[in-house]
């Protein structure tokens, strides 16, 4: 199937066609949000999950002195905020990065299909496992990663999730990101982060050029980042 949310999901476990079909038919109702529109602000009551159809977006949060951290990428097929109904309110805020199509589902729906097909329930723990395992390699990024080998590890992890629902191919992919936007993943200035892609591009690993990656050497590239995928819980396409 063509939905990205149903490719990430069979990536995971397999599901019965008649599954698929009921997950996608959730999906119908479908918000368009342009680049920089928060689809959701922190302190807001929590609301329905989000699935992200096309386009990137971003969680975030503003410190106190105006800047901001962006925490997450969110890619077609990522869902947002599986259990946040637990909690009455946002602790961080979605914000559309480019123009996004984002299905939205009720949390009752949600909770009917996780508690009727074992499959589907299955999918989406492994995929909440995975954004788990995402967050712990931004942290040990953040924290013990120097410049460059954060920089090369964000690049691989962002070729091998856009690889996963089928919209990269062996070398080339989109990858919508300004330079500030990297800075604000990345714990960088935008200065700082043009220095480390000219560096890469010099040691013929990689070019980010106008939205659009190239990956010249991906064994260099992965030297570089200390790049260990398992953390991403793939099962059906091939590696890096």
């Amino acid at each position: 199937m063509s939905n990205p949310f149903i490719r990430k999901l069979e990536s995971f476990v397999s599901l019965d066609s008649d599954v698929a079909s009921e997950i996608e038919a959730a999906m119908s109702s479908v918000n368009i949000y342009a680049a920089k529109q928060d689809l959701i602000r922190e302190g807001d009551k929590t609301g329905p999950v989000f699935i992200v159809l096309e386009g990137w977006v971003c969680r975030y949060k503003i410190l106190p002195n105006g800047s901001r951290q962006i925490i997450a990428f969110l890619v077609p097929g990522d869902a947002c905020d599986l259990h946040t109904d637990l909690v009455q309110e946002m602790d961080h805020s979605i914000q559309a990065v480019t123009k996004a199509r984002v299905a939205v589902i009720s949390r009752e729906r949600m909770h009917e299909l996780l508690d009727q097909h074992p499959s589907f329930a299955n999918a989406m723990y492994i995929s909440q496992l995975v954004d788990e395992g995402t967050m712990r390699a931004w942290i040990v990024s953040m924290g013990r990663r120097t410049s460059i080998e954060r920089v090369a590890h964000l690049i691989c992890e962002l070729y091998l999730r856009m690889h996963q629902i089928g919209v990269s191919d062996d070398a080339k992919l989109e990858l919508p990101l300004s330079q500030v936007v990297l800075a604000d993943a990345l714990g960088m200035t935008p200065v700082h982060i043009n220095r480390i892609l000219k560096e890469l591009k010099l040691k013929g690993t990689m070019e980010l050029n106008r939205g659009k990656l190239i990956i010249a050497d991906a064994i260099q590239l992965v030297r570089i980042a200390g790049f260990d995928e398992n953390y991403l819980h793939r099962r059906l396409e091939k590696r890096l």
